[in-house]
């Protein structure tokens, strides 16, 4: 009974250790996907003053309302980041499953 019950505890340790591990993977994994390399070629965001204009080159997104992000009305820009980032967790989670 001794023997079962401390091999009982070395097996949970041993799940656990690999559920974690997994789960720090999972969360690196992510945070690499998040973070470029930073390489000057690698764009995030242009703002093109003379037009007026805004372009997000992480989510295809263009808006000609540089004044009113400059002034801080930043709202559609936000929205427009997260749907993306939702758009491709659900996409990854789709295809984790499948």
């Amino acid at each position: 009974m001794k023997n079962r019950a401390k091999a009982m505890k070395v097996l949970r340790a041993r799940l656990y250790e690999v559920e974690m591990q997994k789960q720090q993977d999972a969360l690196a994994k992510d945070r690499r996907s998040q973070v470029g390399t930073g390489e000057r070629s690698e764009k995030i965001r242009t703002y093109n003053v003379p037009q007026s204009r805004i372009t997000d080159h992480r989510i295809n997104f263009t808006t000609h309302r540089l004044h009113d992000v400059l002034e801080g009305d930043i709202a559609e820009l936000l929205e427009q980041v997260a749907a993306h980032y939702n758009a491709e967790k659900l996409k990854q989670a789709s295809q984790v499953e499948a």
